[in-house]
């Protein structure tokens, strides 16, 4: 697979993002939604926003939406007195207009359950049309959810809107349907997809005092491989031990920011680790705590890509700017250790001498609130530089069910206070 990045495409990026954080500001305060003084604004789900239209081994099908409702469920971590939803045209190259947005409650299969349904305003109008390379906040919406719930969002698009930005492994089926379905029980004649197309948080209002930990980093933290409408991404699984009864970490969210196929010094897929790294860490809401997995895509990709190739240096560097990054917003950081990938398509022996040289930075990193060594769990100790079979998705690099439930295991509670 080969993975090219544009310089054309990187300054683009970088006007974009500039562009998306001075826009976003003013949206926010003028369509946010505010809290009321007595609870704040918690991240619940996050999707990081990746550039559907961006070249790998060839240009994606164009993917146009018209006179078409799409809902799409979502499943999120702690619950709120009530609710907001952010939709994203960051890689957008034309606005976009949603003429009805609508949530509920999810009741699985594409419908929801009956009286929960919450029509969506942004500025007090039911339609909103967002700009070319920003996002916007909803108003705020009176829709009491628990903690892990699972939401149905809802967005008609009349007008034809072509698909730029998305988070292209939901490992979730989302439905899509014809005309204005968004209010609909069920959807008549609806097909599926399994990615997230405009939608890129949802976030909670609560009484003070909630944590947020955010996941950070690519598609083994995005759970490729892991069951489809399960929740066994890593992330889900370190939830699932925070949200139980007793767990010393008292209120806390988790939220997941991996891209598939993401690295950290180059586009492609997703941008590039480190340029995106406010928007999908510091800049979430009510963010406290990270966890970041990410660099093997830089080590493998270079035998693709020859003129990509990172060294073990680079990627320390980056993780490096990553953790000051976090540390200057005041945030407790945690690094997980690369996972073996022998036998994966991309493995080389100086791939793996990085990969240690890594491993061996992290464990050993100064400034950090946590070592999280993936590595040394999910190995097999018959040969370290392979996953253990019992954890093995089968491609060598991508853990199964039951290696992200290893994974999500990892995490010391205790030290998240």
């Amino acid at each position: 697979m080969r993975y090219i990045s544009t310089s054309s495409d990187r300054t683009c990026s970088r006007l974009l993002a500039s562009t998306t954080i001075a826009v976003s500001v003013l949206l926010c305060v003028a369509c946010g939604g505010g809290v009321d003084g007595s609870d704040q604004w918690v991240a619940s789900w996050h999707a990081a926003q990746q550039n559907y239209n961006e070249v790998a081994l060839a240009p994606p099908p164009a993917l146009n939406v018209s006179n078409e409702t799409v809902r799409q469920i979502v499943h999120t971590s702690v619950g709120g007195n009530s609710l907001r939803l952010r939709l994203s045209n960051l890689f957008g190259t034309s606005s976009v207009t949603f003429n009805a947005v609508h949530v509920a409650k999810s009741a699985g299969n594409g419908a929801i359950v009956a009286g929960t349904d919450q029509t969506v305003t942004f500025g007090s109008e039911t339609s909103v049309t967002v700009a070319a390379g920003t996002e916007i906040w909803s108003d705020r919406i009176a829709l009491p959810i628990p903690t892990q719930s699972d939401l149905a969002v809802s967005l008609f698009i009349g007008d034809s809107a072509a698909v730029a930005t998305s988070h292209t492994e939901a490992l979730q089926t989302n439905y899509e349907a014809a005309g204005n379905q968004t209010a609909s029980a069920s959807l008549s004649g609806s097909s599926t997809f399994e990615s997230y197309y405009w939608l890129s948080g949802v976030d909670v209002a609560r009484i003070g005092g909630t944590k947020v930990m955010v996941a950070f980093g690519d598609s083994i933290t995005d759970g490729y491989h892991s069951t489809t409408d399960a929740n066994h991404r890593w992330p889900n699984f370190l939830d699932d031990r925070v949200q139980a009864a007793g767990s010393p970490t008292g209120p806390m969210s988790v939220v997941n920011s991996g891209i598939g196929g993401n690295r950290w010094l180059h586009d492609i897929t997703g941008p590039n680790g480190i340029g995106r790294f406010a928007r999908d860490v510091t800049d979430i809401s009510g963010v406290t705590h990270v966890a970041i997995l990410l660099g093997i895509n830089d080590i493998g990709y270079g035998i693709y890509a020859p003129q990509q190739t990172v060294t073990g240096a680079q990627i320390i560097g980056a993780i490096q700017i990553a953790v000051a990054q976090a540390k200057a917003k005041g945030l407790k950081v945690y690094v997980g250790t690369l996972l073996p990938f022998k036998g994966a398509v991309y493995y080389s022996d100086a791939g793996e001498t990085s990969r240690q040289a890594v491993n061996a930075y992290i464990r050993s990193a100064s400034g950090i609130d946590g070592v999280i060594d993936f590595d040394k769990a999910l190995q097999d100790p018959s040969d370290p530089a392979s996953l253990l079979p019992v954890y093995d998705s089968g491609d060598h690099l991508h853990p199964d069910d039951a290696g992200y439930q290893v994974m999500g295991g990892l995490v010391n509670l205790n030290s998240l206070n």
